[in-house]
């Protein structure tokens, strides 16, 4: 009775361990179902309402993901994978529970990975009363998640956005709260931050937030903050770390952005390990994975908690391109409606042919920003239909404008909703200048709001931003265009290193950066596959221990002359069908014999002296500029062209069409591969390098002037059958010397080599053995066989290395030369000022401090520097040339490129490689960047007592901190 209370309970785990298991052990729990009676959706809106997506595709269709309503049934993608090597996550339906309906589908998977060596506490009694209570009812993933935090476990959710992930994190905080514990909070970014600090006031009371920009309350025992001063305060060995009961980390999945995404690594690696944490994430196919480094990490158990589940349940529809109605192609159930699939693609093809005509006849008609376009006729079709608020997705900042402004003609709100929006738009907006709110992005956005529709990017103005994602919650924007990067991928490690990263880890006395590498989740993810590797070495070793090959040795040596053969004719066909030989023979209707696969020419998996070939007719030939391959060469640096591949060679070849039928409905191409004759296959003209042409014949004939028409290729075709006819034996090839008029050096010594090696094989014993191919193709696998297994080997060395190993050796060698660290690694002042910089290139800004250079500089000046460290949009007007600049800037730029220049040519000895049309939003985020930097500069100053010069940059960041650059977050 008492196992059977702790299994309803969910407050034990049972503590059954192999001890005989790896670094890391998983046990499998059941899948968790329940009923459910609502969702509430913490800071997402009206998650259980339903909501169209839409997004328009480049070419042929706009794909729409509709919501089904209440009463439809979510799609479910199937189970997670679990990200391999422990094996697939579990999932078994509860046989309490009804199998039909949605909330047949409102199911989860908890797993939970254990540290080699853990023994499990004895089981806590449960606590009487819950930390916080909801006037709803939990859904399964929530309860379980719940259940972990109660056993003071880790835990990582993963469940699709909106579906009550915050419910977790909720609970987590009530229940430190409850047991006088403080806990941290969190967020990729600024924004983010604020507006969960917003969410958590209304909730708890005793709440601070910490962003770099805003700090209220540091003392309190909720504290939200970004993952940036969490890692700052976790390096400058905060005595509020001792502290800290849990820790939260939303949106973890940024575990995989390039540029951000170690922040997360160090911070998880290096937190207390007394702490414990709840992981949120949109669904990733590798949870378990991300469960099991974070317990082999912090020897404690984490579990996870996995649901597919959708609140709101969603259909598919296909909008051809051009067309006039929506294809449903997977319904409310799941279900994929493949006649409806066909269909939509059938009227793609139709209007993408009616598109074709028109263009031929001249009578194609622009419809950017009228009634025609694809995105007016959905979006007007979904407001009809009453499928509002839609979010039209697209992929760049531009074409997200580009598309609301395109809606401007529809008015989605009524009078009394247009007189709300203008009501919280003009309230937002009080807090600026009057010379800010003038600004063109302030001017023209409430035009669009006021007819219900919102613009959301990178670009906008934060305050704008923030005063469109209020309205959208409050129901006022009907429509949101939104530009998104996201797709359901694997959290996979982007750690690298920086010098930051590695000063600060040789500073800390408990810290160094093998250690913290060693521990990545990179490192981690590269382990993983050892004994794969391992296995497969294995399995490679016995198979070549397995090979018989008769006489190998001779049958070895033939084959090791007829691969120098094979490579001489190769290096005089280079030679003969160089440009300067070649062209004057390239007339039409010469016949010529081409390599069937190009890249047999390299790397030839035929018997040497087999290789695949075939005939055809040269048409013309033209120089393609596009196809130079340039190769600098090592010594002296000249250009080298790879010169047969500058020229293209249109010949009629007899070719095998892949790609299914040329109808134009389907707007397919076929994809032309030449065969030898008597293959099945056409007559096709194609183009070809001059490298893939393998011999030029003495025979010419005639060919049509338009070979458009399939039977005048035919004819060609014929003339070359008969052509074969007349020379059984074989076309005679034009003569390298006597016809083409071949005088080189490197042509005679190559001759005269093959006309050994040639002799060398017409006398050895094996020329005649009627078992010679097969024991040389033997031969040949087992030569595959022996590279193979070297390369896993080396693949395996690479992988038992510690990763990174050979960087951070060379990164060291640059601290050390540059005066950051000395012989052994201590780090010196340079070195302490640097670490203070970490939102730019931290060793120029250090020289150039040390250089006395920002003392010369005015504050406008140094501003001025600044930026060049944290500008990094493009411009699509920008001809590649800096526009001149007044003396006043132009002097500290050559200053910040001599140090750049310095500091670059120690890397590179060490071996390390490695007025505007920007967005009003894009140029606030860099100021707001500029200010960053300038405090860090400060503190670096201050560091190292230069008092003046920390009353400089102090003074710069006064001056920019201002106006709408930044005014206050509305959520604070």
């Amino acid at each position: 009775m008492k196992r059977k209370q702790e299994e309803e309970d969910g407050d034990a785990i049972a503590n059954c361990l192999d001890s005989s298991a790896g670094a890391v052990r998983v046990k499998p729990r059941n899948s968790v179902g329940g009923h459910g009676d609502g969702i509430m959706d913490r800071g997402g809106g009206k998650a259980a309402e339903k909501m169209t997506t839409v997004m328009p595709g480049e070419a042929q269709t706009a794909v729409i993901a509709g919501g089904g309503g209440a009463a439809g049934a979510a799609i479910v993608n199937g189970n997670d994978d679990g990200g391999g090597g422990g094996g697939e996550l579990q999932s078994t339906t509860d046989p309490t529970r009804s199998s039909t309906g949605q909330d047949a589908e409102r199911t989860c998977t908890h797993d939970v990975v254990f540290p080699e060596g853990y023994v499990a506490p004895p089981p806590k009694p449960p606590s009487k009363e819950p930390a916080k209570k909801y006037p709803f009812t939990l859904d399964p993933f929530q309860r379980e998640a719940i259940k972990c935090l109660e056993a003071e476990e880790s835990v990582m959710v993963s469940a699709h956005t909106s579906a009550g992930k915050t419910v977790v994190a909720e609970y987590a905080i009530a229940m430190s709260l409850r047991n006088n514990q403080r806990v941290v909070y969190t967020s990729p970014i600024k924004a983010l931050s604020n507006q969960k600090y917003r969410e958590m006031c209304s909730e708890f009371m005793d709440v601070g937030l910490m962003t770099g920009d805003v700090t209220i309350s540091p003392e309190a025992s909720c504290l939200v903050m970004t993952t940036e001063i969490l890692r700052s305060m976790l390096y400058n060995g905060s005595a509020l770390l001792r502290e800290i009961a849990w820790i939260i980390f939303d949106e973890v999945h940024y575990l995989r952005d390039k540029e951000r995404g170690v922040v997360w690594e160090e911070s998880i690696v290096m937190a207390p390990k007394n702490a414990r944490f709840v992981f949120l994430s949109a669904t990733v196919p590798n949870a378990r994975e991300f469960a099991e480094w974070v317990a082999k990490v912090h020897g404690q158990p984490c579990h996870i908690v996995y649901t597919d589940f959708r609140p709101t349940p969603l259909q598919h529809y296909i909008f051809p391109s051009g067309g006039d109605g929506l294809y449903l192609v997977v319904d409310e159930k799941g279900t994929f409606r493949e006649d409806n699939f066909h269909k939509a693609i059938v009227a793609m093809g139709a209007n993408g042919a009616r598109k074709e005509g028109e263009r031929r006849n001249g009578k194609e008609q622009k419809v950017a920003f009228d009634e025609k376009s694809d995105i007016f006729k959905i979006t007007k079709m979904i407001m009809q239909r009453q499928y509002d608020p839609v979010i039209v997705f697209s992929f760049s900042k531009k074409d997200c404008e580009a598309l609301a402004t395109q809606m401007s003609k529809l008015d989605l709100n009524d009078q009394d909703e247009k007189k709300l929006v203008e009501g919280i738009f003009w309230n937002a907006m009080d807090i600026l200048s009057e010379d800010d709110k003038k600004l063109p992005q302030v001017t023209t956005m409430l035009p669009l709001l006021r007819r219900g529709i919102g613009i959301h990017h990178s670009g906008l103005l934060p305050i704008l931003k923030e005063v469109i994602e209020i309205l959208f919650q409050e129901g006022l924007l009907k429509m949101r265009c939104w530009i998104s990067m996201y797709f359901r991928r694997e959290a996979c490690s982007a750690f690298y290193l920086n010098y930051t990263l590695v000063l600060n880890q040789l500073r800390c006395e408990e810290s160094d950066p093998e250690k913290l590498i060693r521990q990545s989740y990179r490192q981690f993810q590269a382990d993983r596959g050892l004994p794969a590797l391992k296995r497969k070495i294995e399995e490679m070793e016995e198979e070549l221990s397995n090979f018989a090959i008769q006489e190998e040795a001779e049958v070895k040596e033939y084959y090791t002359l007829r691969e120098q053969e094979r490579k001489l004719k190769q290096d005089i066909r280079d030679v003969v069908l160089a440009p300067k030989n070649a062209l004057p023979f390239l007339q039409p209707g010469r016949i010529a014999r081409i390599y069937v696969d190009h890249n047999a020419v390299k790397d030839a998996r035929e018997i040497p002296g087999e290789e695949s070939t075939a005939w055809g007719v040269i048409v013309n030939f033209e120089k393609n500029p596009t196809k130079q391959q340039k190769q600098e060469d090592a010594q002296d640096g000249a250009m080298v062209l790879a010169s047969s591949q500058q020229y293209i060679v249109d010949m009629v070849v007899h070719c095998a069409l892949d790609g299914g039928d040329s109808d134009t409905r389907s707007g397919r191409k076929k994809i032309a591969k030449p065969v030898p004759h008597g293959q099945k296959g056409e007559p096709v003209v194609v183009a070809l390098p001059l490298s893939q042409i393998e011999a030029l014949s003495s025979v010419r004939v005639y060919i049509p002037k338009d070979l458009r028409p399939l039977e005048n290729r035919e004819h060609v075709s014929k003339i070359l059958r008969e052509v074969f006819q007349r020379f059984p034996n074989g076309l005679q090839l034009l003569d390298p010397e006597e016809d083409m008029q071949v005088d080189a050096k490197v042509y005679r010594k190559a001759v005269r080599r093959l006309e050994m090696v040639e002799g060398m094989l017409a006398g050895h014993r094996l020329s005649s053995s009627p078992t010679l191919r097969k024991r040389l193709r033997q031969v040949m696998e087992k030569e595959d066989l022996e590279k193979r297994i070297k390369l896993a080997k080396r693949e395996l060395r690479s992988v038992q290395t510690l990763i990174l190993n050979d960087e951070l050796k060379a990164r060291k060698r640059v601290l050390r030369r540059l005066g950051y660290t000395n012989s052994d690694d201590i780090v010196q002042l340079k070195g302490r000022v640097a670490c203070e910089i970490s939102s730019a290139d931290e060793l120029v800004v250090t020289e150039l401090i040390f250089n006395g250079v920002f003392k010369d500089l005015t504050v406008d000046q140094i501003v001025a520097m600044i930026s060049c460290f944290v500008w990094r949009e493009r411009s699509s007007s920008a001809s590649g040339r800096l526009p001149r600049l007044r003396d006043e800037l132009a002097v500290p730029l050559n200053l910040l490129r001599d140090s750049a220049r310095r500091v670059g040519k120690v890397a590179a000895e060490c071996k390390i490689m490695k007025l505007t049309e920007a967005f009003e939003g894009s140029l606030i985020r860099a100021f707001r960047r500029v200010e960053e930097v300038l405090g860090q500069m400060a503190a670096a100053s201050k560091s190292f007592g230069e008092t003046e010069l920390q009353a400089k940059f102090e003074l710069a960041s006064a001056q920019i901190k201002r106006d709408i650059v930044f005014a206050a977050s509305l959520y604070l």
